[in-house]
């Protein structure tokens, strides 16, 4: 292994965030390295999403430091924030966030269409990954027509259509019930590792976060291992 493979893909340094003068969270650190599943789980309101926006540069922080592959999206104005995440990170919500005006395809293209790529190797890349996610045969279909489990697994082909190296997931099963959640577990899991993706995820479900390779407890002084 060499130093590149050996380093964090992501590192996260004395990370704090306040609203206003209340204190949210502060001294996070955490460092997940290529194909690495860490959970991070915590009391409601101590700042699970706020952390993870953070990690996607959608949110900004009051002091420390966020580094991608060595890279510091702090100094990064939103414009080029903007561009890194859409190369660089999936991200899926417990919401899905799913455009009902578009087609399951369309939806799933969204990302491969922000970075331009319009062309067959695109397509194939939706049909691969509707197939991958258990929805082929879909793709024409909208989002109205698809149960909760259906969408989140479209959310999850869309977070990773382009191949991102870090995949975000904020409560993907929050709204499923524990047959269909476990089911959209094993899909991310699956399709995370198949294609060597650090993933973090944010979960109040024990059966999620019992699947990472690490749990995280979120705590207004920072971060510790669980158990």
């Amino acid at each position: 292994m060499n130093a590149l493979d050996s380093a964090p893909l992501l590192q996260v340094e004395g990370l704090a965030r306040h609203y206003g003068t209340q204190p949210v969270f502060s001294h996070v650190d955490l460092r997940v390295q290529r194909g690495e599943f860490v959970a991070i789980v915590g009391d409601s309101g101590v700042g699970k999403s706020t952390l993870l926006n953070c990690l996607a540069g959608l949110d900004h922080w009051d002091a420390g430091r966020i580094a991608h592959a060595g890279v510091d999206i702090g100094p990064m104005d939103e414009a080029r924030r903007a561009l890194w995440r859409r190369a660089h990170v999936g991200f899926v919500f417990q919401a899905f966030h799913v455009l009902p005006q578009l087609t399951v395809a369309q939806n799933v293209a969204l990302p491969l269409m922000l970075l331009g790529m319009h062309d067959a190797q695109g397509e194939a890349q939706v049909q691969e990954m509707l197939a991958a996610v258990g929805l082929a045969g879909l793709h024409e279909r909208l989002p109205e027509q698809l149960s909760g489990g259906q969408l989140q697994r479209v959310a999850i082909a869309r977070a990773l259509v382009h191949r991102p190296p870090l995949l975000l997931a904020d409560e993907p099963t929050g709204n499923l019930d524990p047959d269909t959640a476990a089911r959209v577990m094993d899909v991310l899991t699956r399709q995370t590792r198949e294609r060597g993706a650090a993933l973090v995820l944010v979960t109040h479900a024990l059966a999620a976060a019992q699947r990472a390779d690490r749990v995280l407890r979120l705590t207004a002084q920072g971060m510790q291992p669980l158990g």
